[in-house]
């Protein structure tokens, strides 16, 4: 196992979101990458990402949508503001879709897709560099390393095409996915077992049958982002089928979430992917303060040794955790199935 993250992660820090109805400090901070650092300290080498230039994120992001996150809060402060960005109105369904306002507060509304995903100063400089860190994983699991894993913050598998939210603005899964299918791996598996459903992830590869997307995830009869992750969601296209939900209720304990992960590895198994991404969340853990699964730490250990049984190089990339004090205890307990 080789750890890549970055030290500019930090730079996104101090936004606010809107939490069912409430202004709080997001839950989203530069502390839960401190704890995982510690946690996995001395156990595995630790590097800083390669040089990735722009232009490959836009492998999986649109190229306006990218030049939108990289000069966002410049154009807020041009408009005489500072603090935390959020936007205060979206392109719902009575609403224009096809027309990117000039303004900046409009702007923000047509990409985001959430008010709880603040844009600060640093926001930029982090997401790139989760970026980078998500390909360089990439990178050394093409060159034949059996796993690596991307230390990623902010995370990544909420955002879209051309759409940010859920404290994420690039999708660092989806761009590993797509440079190990650029690096000549045929087919690539990505496995999401974050509490939250990976829209952003699902809206990328949905059309394409190269690359098969399995999410594990609280039901969006009840939880965010509400809109996507029913079972019925499987792909179109080419991509038929290729698409696979497992929405779970709130309280859902182990039996119940062991159930739907080895049906989730079956299809995977099916599929015989030539390398898996998992985007590595683990806010499905029993104290998460916004999440409502039942799941424990030795209960990571497991779901850790299901996933590296079966063998395929991997790529793990971390999304969602937010049980601050335990975040890296249950990251090591999946990681360590690894080696």
């Amino acid at each position: 196992m080789i750890v890549v993250q970055s030290p500019l992660h930090a730079r996104h820090d101090g936004g606010m979101e809107l939490h069912r109805g409430a202004l709080v400090p997001s839950f989203e901070s530069p502390d839960r990458v401190d704890q995982i650092l510690r946690a996995v300290s001395g156990k595995w080498p630790c590097i800083e990402p390669r040089p990735h230039a722009e232009a490959e994120l836009h492998t999986v992001h649109d190229p306006a949508y990218v030049e939108f996150l990289r000069t966002a809060y410049t154009r807020w402060q041009a408009d005489g503001r500072d603090g935390s960005m959020l936007p205060s109105g979206f392109p719902a369904r009575s609403l224009r879709q096809d027309r990117v306002p000039d303004g900046i507060n409009g702007a923000m509304g047509y990409y985001a897709f959430d008010a709880g995903t603040p844009i600060v100063a640093g926001t930029w400089e982090a997401a790139f560099a989760a970026a980078r860190c998500a390909l360089t994983a990439a990178a050394l699991v093409s060159e034949g390393a059996r796993s690596a894993y991307a230390l990623c913050r902010p995370p990544g598998h909420h955002a879209a095409r051309s759409v940010y939210g859920g404290y994420c603005y690039l999708n660092n899964a989806a761009l590993a996915a797509q440079a190990l299918r650029d690096a000549g791996r045929a087919r690539v598996a990505i496995l999401d077992i974050d509490y939250h459903h990976g829209n952003g992830t699902q809206d990328i590869f949905w059309s394409r049958g190269d690359v098969h997307v399995t999410s594990i995830h609280g039901s969006p009869d009840t939880e965010y982002p509400y809109f996507l992750g029913y079972a019925d969601e499987t792909g179109v296209g080419e991509g038929a089928g290729c698409t696979r939900n497992f929405p779970l209720p709130r309280g859902t304990g182990w039996d119940t979430y062991a159930a739907a992960l080895e049906e989730g590895m079956a299809g995977l198994r099916a599929f015989a992917p030539d390398a898996l991404v998992v985007s590595l969340g683990v806010d499905a853990f029993e104290h998460d303060p916004i999440s409502s699964f039942r799941l424990s730490s030795a209960h990571f250990a497991d779901i850790g040794h299901r996933i590296a049984a079966a063998g395929w190089p991997t790529v793990l990339v971390q999304e969602g955790g937010y049980a601050v004090e335990d975040i890296g205890t249950n990251v090591v307990a999946v990681l360590s199935a690894f080696g």
